[in-house]
């Protein structure tokens, strides 16, 4: 029998055995729809479908052109940028629910025009704005009033209340500052002021965050969507199951290996979990896992998927503006933490695995790896090449565009991945709606960083940050830490990132903090959000695969991902691991004390390493694990003495 035959036949099986048990297959698009806002969207046919696709492809084309050959200004680049995606938002995302979600409502027709024609203002009339810069008309403050209302309501549809809610408190702020008391005052801000800082000028909604959307984040989402055509995500999984499903908890470590590798073109958590959960999440039921750690295996990997180079997330990319560093050097900083994450993971699924007593799948079930590359193989060259251009210097915009070429080129070297001329167009229509939530989040971040430069309320929060901490570092990082995981419960990590960043950032910094560090720390809390209760939206996607209580899946997936609550602590304290200012034999030993502290707490996590463990040596296991974070001579000597204590303890109960 052929490897693809052998393949066919387990997958008959699964799907017998599934239907045996009564498991229904999952609707994409309805799951989705469920867990992601931004899948949540009217569904049309016929004429409004057609100016649906109109919009969306010429957008795309809009952002190839400019790619190619020059931006405009910041402020026309990001004004166009916005107008055709608030355009799209509008219509494709109903005011109400009760709405319809096949035909278009004529209120939203009518805010759709007005939405889209606002930021074109800028465009039409950017000289005379530029002249009386300063000195806005009235109609430049009702057109300024109008675009932030409006940008807090595409958010509203396509992102959700919370990050509106987030605004509006910072709006409020600004107004009420000679009300508030204490060290939070300030003199107060007018409503033309604030309304010519938000709208008028680069540093509201058309500020840094929008303007990274508009140049490069949006072509490496049009790519993310171009790789999905060819049947990447396919790839990922069978290569995954040729490495590891053959060993103890087999599936459970191919939901690690591919959700790690479908992170390289996604940046969405949930994203993630659709595309490799419905998978790999039936594939561990089947083989004895519980559907609760079924789901928080899925819903750890994909969520660490973000935090995995070359392409991670778009926050990445907004903190290669916010530093000042190139890309490349925020993909060199991400590579070891993103690998020890994982390897964190990985640990708790094997040690469930042994404790369980679960096997993998036999070999002669699984596709050989010399066969998966050989067939599929050629899809991985624009993630190599995307890769060697960041590294020789080309700019990240360069870099997407190139490979969004070779992507095309690559499916065309074989006849089963080969994408036809109509899938070229569809991932071009594709991309753009991929990108609303992304563009309308950075949009209102901005309206939240403006406010921050317009009070200084991030020298204000930041003082009594380090007040609250007494001067500590460690204490000053738990309160950052606290922050970006409850803001990232309901806010996007782009927009979760930019709002931390600003405020918290800057603290750990004056500190003496490497900047690189800083702002990583942010980012990995912002993130591990989406696995953290009580809103943990990839675990609750997660567990609606699994068909398992969402609340006990986001327990386990935190657990599982105990390492990314570990790790941005590690490269605060010790920025080698960042590879700042180091050595070799320095990146050497961090890595090495690094997860020798993981093994240990993924030991305490799992109550087993060789054989299960008490409540004392769960203990000792995860003391001695959290010694080994602080690169410390003393406290790496008690870590180890703590962690060998304990297995030795193993060792004697595994003889008796």
């Amino acid at each position: 029998m052929t490897d693809q035959e052998n393949i066919a036949a387990q997958d008959e099986i699964l799907a017998q055995e599934n239907i045996l048990a009564g498991e229904e297959s999952v609707d994409l698009d309805k799951f989705m729809a469920q867990y992601d806002m931004e899948s949540n969207y009217r569904r049309y046919e016929g004429l409004w479908k057609w100016i649906v696709s109109i919009i969306a492809i010429s957008f795309s084309l809009f952002q190839v052109y400019t790619g190619m050959f020059g931006v405009f200004d910041a402020h026309i680049q990001r004004a166009i940028h916005l107008s055709f995606a608030m355009a799209l938002v509008f219509i494709l995302y109903p005011s109400r629910k009760s709405w319809s979600r096949d035909s278009m409502h004529p209120v939203d027709a009518v805010l759709a025009v007005i939405a889209a024609a606002i930021p074109l203002y800028v465009v039409f009339f950017y000289q005379q704005l530029v002249y009386r810069s300063g000195l806005p008309t009235n109609l430049d403050m009702v057109i300024g009033i109008l675009g932030v209302l409006l940008v807090l309501e595409a958010a509203r549809r396509v992102v959700g209340w919370p990050i509106v809610i987030v605004a509006s408190v910072f709006l409020a702020y600004a107004f009420a500052g000679p009300s508030i008391p204490g060290a939070f005052a300030h003199r107060g801000v007018s409503l033309s002021s604030l309304a010519g800082h938000l709208y008028f000028t680069t540093e509201g909604v058309f500020g840094i965050p929008l303007g990274v959307s508009a140049t490069f984040i949006f072509l490496f989402i049009l790519f993310g969507a171009y790789l999905e055509k060819t049947g990447l995500g396919k790839f990922f999984i069978d290569l995954a199951n040729s490495i590891a499903g053959w060993a103890r908890g087999g599936p459970a470590k191919v939901a690690v290996i591919s959700s790690g590798l479908m992170g390289t073109i996604s940046g969405s958590s949930v994203a993630n979990v659709a595309g490799t959960g419905s998978l790999t999440i039936p594939m561990m039921k089947k083989l004895g896992y519980k559907p609760e750690f079924a789901g928080a295996v899925e819903a750890a990997a994909s969520t660490g998927g973000q935090l995995m180079p070359p392409i991670m997330g778009a926050a990445a990319f907004l903190m290669a503006e916010f530093v000042g560093i190139p890309y490349v050097q925020v993909v060199k900083a991400a590579i070891i933490p993103a690998l020890l994450y994982f390897t964190g993971v990985m640990l708790c699924v094997h040690f469930e695995a042994r404790k369980e007593g679960l096997r993998g799948i036999p070999r002669n079930q699984l596709p050989r790896i010399s066969k998966v590359l050989r067939e599929k193989g050629h899809l991985a060259i624009p993630l190599m090449a995307i890769i060697w251009m960041l590294v020789s210097g080309k700019t990240p915009m360069r870099a997407a565009l190139w490979a969004i070429g070779l992507t095309i080129a690559a499916s065309m070297l074989r006849s089963s991945t080969r994408i036809s001329w109509r899938d070229i167009v569809q991932g071009l229509e594709d991309g753009a709606r991929a990108a609303l939530g992304v563009i309308i989040a950075c949009a209102t971040a901005g309206i939240i960083i403006g406010v921050v430069t317009k009070t200084g309320l991030g020298l204000k929060l930041g003082s009594v940050l380090i007040d609250m901490a007494q001067g500590q570092l460690l204490p000053t990082l738990f309160f950052t830490m606290i922050t970006s995981i409850v803001l990232g419960m309901g806010v996007p990590t782009t927009a979760n990132y930019v709002i931390t960043s600003t405020i918290a950032a800057p603290t750990i910094i004056q500190m003496g903090v490497p900047v690189i560090a800083a702002h990583m720390f942010t980012f990995y809390f912002g993130i591990i959000a989406d696995v953290t209760p009580p809103v943990a939206l990839a675990a609750f996607a997660a567990s609606g695969i699994a068909r398992s209580n969402p609340m006990k899946t986001g327990l386990n997936a935190s657990k599982l991902a105990i390492a990314a609550f570990l790790i941005p602590y590690i490269f605060v304290l010790s920025p080698a691991l960042l590879m700042v200012n180091t050595t070799l034999p320095a990146v050497m030993l961090i890595i090495t004390t690094s997860i020798i502290g993981m093994l240990g707490v993924a030991a305490s996590v799992s109550a087993y390493f060789i054989t299960r463990a008490g409540w004392l040596e769960r203990i000792m296991f995860f003391a001695g694990g959290l010694l080994m974070i602080d690169p410390n001579i003393r406290t790496d000597l008690i870590g180890l003495i703590l962690l060998g204590t304990a297995f030795l303890m193993q060792i004697y109960k595994l003889r008796r």
